[in-house]
């Protein structure tokens, strides 16, 4: 139920307007466990408490294991226990096969025995592609297991890999064909439960209060909770997003830590100064844990719930004593425990088993990540907010007075007439197309922020639309609701609803959004949703969507439908024509499909610096590629040393944004005195050099799933070093990126893994890999290096947006490993259409072998061609690791002969170190060519 705003609440709300940070983290602003009457519930429950059975196995029309789950009785009880009497339902069990060995499980309740309501279940987010490589099921094998006392039903999975169904007690785990070592399960600890809608009686009190709010809980508790292990793990990962570390702590049992006695929450929320390390949910959620162990590799565990959860990771010997636990003692593995609110069971299994395998796997259900613009992938300056236009031309024309390149300028709230989205400032902004025009006159764009919070106003065209047609989400008492935000009183779309999407995204064309240009792109903020006077600052839980749908069931899928219909009003305002760029904070399963998303409000301290990398390192293990962190911190005014580092940093995050609060000073990077521009600078530049290998990572995670940016395990799977290890990450598979995260720093240790060399990017100086190594904390970057085997390609010249680097010739960068050998490949499209879907696009393989380097076509047949062509040249071409210097080379098949020179590794101010350089070598970078070193 919504509360009326008060007038403390309108005194407040005024603050807020003035000054944010006042509304700064509060510990009570926010439940925890025990004001959660589900999670306190949940885990108070003992190992072995579950009481179901499996039974009625079958295969069902459909190709799927089907099974009934039902309550012990003495007349069921395989194991012979005492029977526990439980007053519910059968429960309908679903085990469905699909290829690349994804097993998928579902449990909800039977809806011919008319349960009060049909329980919701996530539309939207699995692809259609996946569901078409559904494998039907011919057979079950049935086993007997444990010294007689039960059976089991066993289907084969695709691959090495069968699912087991365990029948008394009730079970469900995948395990390898081989040799029966199990990877994943469900309920070996006996911890599943299944709350079941019941109609209300009277005197039942189903109502829950939190502070000054009161959720009416209509359909009564409704929670469901299992445990999943993970076996042969050393670590878990996954399921953000929580500002800690890469390697999630135990939360329960021994070893937990000061500050994570909480289950890592997942439920999205408007999280001012959000604390560094905490369980603490923020703004988005993907409920999908990643396992890594040394021996065993990689497994995952996805559970498709949009729900408030809740998931507790337990500490070795959490369970100590228990009896009932079902499976064999003797594995190694880590036990968590999963809380939900609501919904059905529709859980996956992926079995790896290396770390690229499980992204793969998840991606192939929730979707690739999108291919992004190409400028879309370079520097982005934002700030809350530029004034006006005379603000806008004047940074504008900063940049290129400083030499420093940027590509998208971002207006905040402010550019709106009265916080009404889709409108401009009449005084401030009178001529927003021609403001537009002038920066794409420079290869540049802008965003403007639309949120889903609408100004309650009959003379906003908008407003009027969404009010007269129903489009609003209602209260529980079926009126719109009415919540405050940032323009005050506010209704929020129902996004829910697949006709309210097509309307809202008709929003976005030209007609419509009077004042917008091609060259405009959208910013999605507040979309958790933001209820400045709701519980917890969103919308109360028992707030009505489409189809009837309680807010409590949806809520963390809500602001995933608004940046869907987001970005679909972007291609539709195009006519399909080009890819939309859409950054929204709010996130889901599936958001990776749509843009990009940002950790959000995060504050000018080093900790924050620090916290960022494990942030996006998650977020790319979770299927969401393009991710970044406000670079100098959204709260706050850094200090020259903590910007400049941020900097150096930023530019290897995929999203490469600086932001900044109204209230800090301005920051723009030639504020600082001249030698930290020269730094920011230096560090902006190297982002455009390597724009060429960025989106070809961006084209990889669009094709497999693979983050452009890695946990150093990603790469190094067995070296357990790794593992705990997130101050460094890998952009790719061929440089190592080590933050400096402290002020002043003097040293900095940097552990390079595997048994090959790695290059220092700055002066091309090698060092042994396995080994950790202590480094001086040099003012002008960050450590970074190449690893030894790769190929990097570059582009070198300087300008002032990406979009006028376009035509500019390659340098590739030849690392070469022991054997004297390296690979590396280039991906190259329009950079903006979506005509590279349709085989328009370049895709080079380079390899260095006996002495030559040979480019040849990796795209399959019809790609490239007349489809898509370039006239760009490879300029330079860097031989690193190659001694004694050689005199000259062969180009075949033209058999022209070049000289080999000593040159630079980069080009930036200052001496360095010279390499073996072959200068101007002027082979399309699109041929087939061979270069032999003479």
């Amino acid at each position: 139920m919504k509360e009326s705003p008060n007038l403390i609440f309108h005194v407040l709300f005024l603050l807020l307007l003035i000054s944010p940070s006042v509304f700064s983290w509060k510990k009570d602003e926010f439940r925890n466990c025990n004001q959660t009457p589900f999670c306190k519930r949940a885990r108070s429950r003992k190992p072995g408490a579950c009481n179901l059975i499996a039974t009625e196995v079958s295969i069902s029309d459909d190709g799927d294991l089907i099974a009934k789950l039902i309550t012990k009785t003495p007349e069921n009880n395989e194991s012979q226990d005492p029977p526990v009497e439980v007053d519910s339902k059968p429960l309908l069990l679903t085990i469905s096969v699909y290829q690349d060995g994804i097993l998928r499980l579902k449990i909800d309740e039977d809806q011919s025995l008319n349960p009060p309501k049909k329980r919701f279940e996530v539309p939207d987010v699995i692809v259609d592609e996946f569901l078409s490589k559904k494998l039907y099921l011919q057979r079950i094998s049935e086993e007997k297991i444990d010294n007689d006392l039960g059976f089991s039903s066993v289907v084969y999975l695709d691959g090495d890999y069968e699912g087991v169904l365990r029948h008394d007690p009730f079970e469900v785990f995948v395990r390898e064909r081989r040799n029966g070592k199990r990877v994943l399960s469900i309920n070996s600890n006996g911890l599943f439960d299944f709350e079941q809608l019941r109609e209300k009686k009277e005197g039942d009190d189903w109502e829950e209060r939190f502070r000054s709010h009161t959720d009416t809980r209509p359909y009564g508790p409704q929670s469901l909770s299992f445990d999943v292990s993970f076996f042969g793990a050393d670590i878990v990962s996954g399921i953000p997003e929580h500002a800690t570390s890469l390697a999630l702590k135990p939360t329960s049992g021994p070893g937990v830590e000061d500050g994570f006695s909480e289950p890592y929450r997942l439920f999205n929320l408007d999280v001012f100064e959000y604390l560094h390390e905490s369980p603490f949910g923020l703004y988005g959620s993907i409920p999908f844990m990643f396992s890594h162990g040394k021996a065993r590799g990689s497994s995952g565990f996805f559970w498709l719930n949009a729900a408030e959860m809740q998931i507790d990771v337990f500490g070795t010997g959490w369970n100590a004593g228990q009896d009932k636990i079902m499976m064999p003692v003797d594995e190694k593995r880590i036990d968590t425990l999963w809380m939900s609110e609501a919904g059905v069971v529709d859980a996956f299994f992926f079995v790896g088993p290396g770390p690229k395998d499980v992204i793969r796997q998840y991606t192939s259900v929730t979707g690739r990540p999108a291919m992004p613009q190409l400028f879309a992938t370079a520097y982005h300056q934002c700030r809350w907010n530029y004034r006006d236009e005379e603000d806008v031309f004047g940074v504008d024309s900063k940049f290129d007075e400083h030499d420093i390149p940027y590509d998208v300028l971002w207006l905040d709230i402010e550019h709106t007439d009265g916080k009404r989205y889709f409108t401009w400032d009449k005084v401030l902004f009178p001529n927003p197309e021609e403001m537009q025009n002038k920066l794409a006159a420079k290869g540049r764009h802008m965003v403007t922020i639309v949120d889903p919070h609408i100004k309650r106003d009959d003379n906003y065209y908008i407003h009027k639309e969404a009010s007269d047609n129903g489009y609003y989400v209602k209260d529980a008492s079926n009126r719109d609701f009415d919540g405050w935000c940032w323009p005050g009183s506010s209704s929020y779309v129902d996004v829910v609803d697949p006709d309210i999407r097509s309307w809202w995204a008709d929003k976005f064309s030209y007609g419509n959004y009077v004042g917008s240009t091609p060259s405009l792109y959208i910013w999605n903020d507040m979309n958790e949703p933001s209820v400045f006077n709701g519980p917890e600052v969103t919308m109360p839980r028992d707030a009505l969507h489409f189809g009837g749908t309680e807010h409590r069931e949806l809520h963390n899928a809500y602001g995933y439908y608004f940046h869907m219909a987001t970005s679909n009003g972007l291609v539709k305002r195009e006519n399909g024509k080009d890819r939309p760029f859409v950054l929204s904070r709010a996130f889901f399963p599936g958001t990776q499909r749509y843009g990009a998303v940002w950790t959000g409000d995060n504050t000018a301290e080093w900790d924050h610096l620090r916290v960022s990398v494990p942030m996006l390192l998650t977020l790319g293990l979770t299927g969401i590629s393009f991710s970044g962190a406000d670079v100098g911190g959204f709260f706050g005014n850094p200090e020259p040393d903590l910007l400049v580092r941020w900097y150096q940093l930023g530019a290897y995050y995929p999203f490469f944004r600086a932001h900044a609060h109204q209230d800090t000073k301005r920051r723009e990077p030639w504020l600082f005195g001249e030698r930290n521009t020269q730094l920011i600078r230096e560090a902006i530049h190297t982002r455009y050099m390597f724009l060429p290998y960025f989106y070809t990572l961006f084209r990889e995670a669009n094709v497999t799933g693979t983050p452009v940016i890695r946990p150093l395990w990603m790469e190094f799977p067995a070296d357990e070093e790794t593992f705990s290890n997130d101050e460094a990450f890998m952009v790719g598979n061929g440089l190592l990126v080590q933050g400096v995260y402290t002020e002043r720093a003097k040293h900095v240790s940097v552990y390079l893994p595997g048994d090959q060399s790695w290059y220092d990017l700055r002066n091309g100086a090698t060092y042994k890999g396995g080994k950790r190594h202590k480094f001086e904390a040099l003012e002008d970057s960050v450590p970074a290096f190449q690893r030894a085997g790769t190929i990097i390609p570059r582009k070198d010249r300087f300008r002032r947006s990406s979009t006028q680097m376009d035509k500019d010739p390659y340098t590739l960068v030849i690392a070469l490993n022991s054997s004297k050998e390296a690979e590396g490949e280039l991906y190259i499209d329009d950079g903006k259409s979506f005509n590279f879907e349709n085989g328009a696009y370049i895709h080079r393989h380079f390899k260095f072998s006996n002495g030559k380097l040979t480019s040849s076509n990796a795209a399959p047949s019809g790609a490239g061609g007349n489809k898509f062509s370039t006239d760009c040249t490879v300029e330079r071409i860097i031989l690193l690791g190659l001694s004694p210097a050689p005199k000259s080379a062969l180009i075949e098949p033209t058999n022209q002969k070049v000289g080999i020179e000593m040159g630079p590794l980069t080009i930036r101010p200052g001496k360095s170190p010279s390499f073996a350089t072959i200068r101007k070598p002027n082979v399309r970078i699109a041929d087939n060519w061979t270069i032999k070193i003479l």
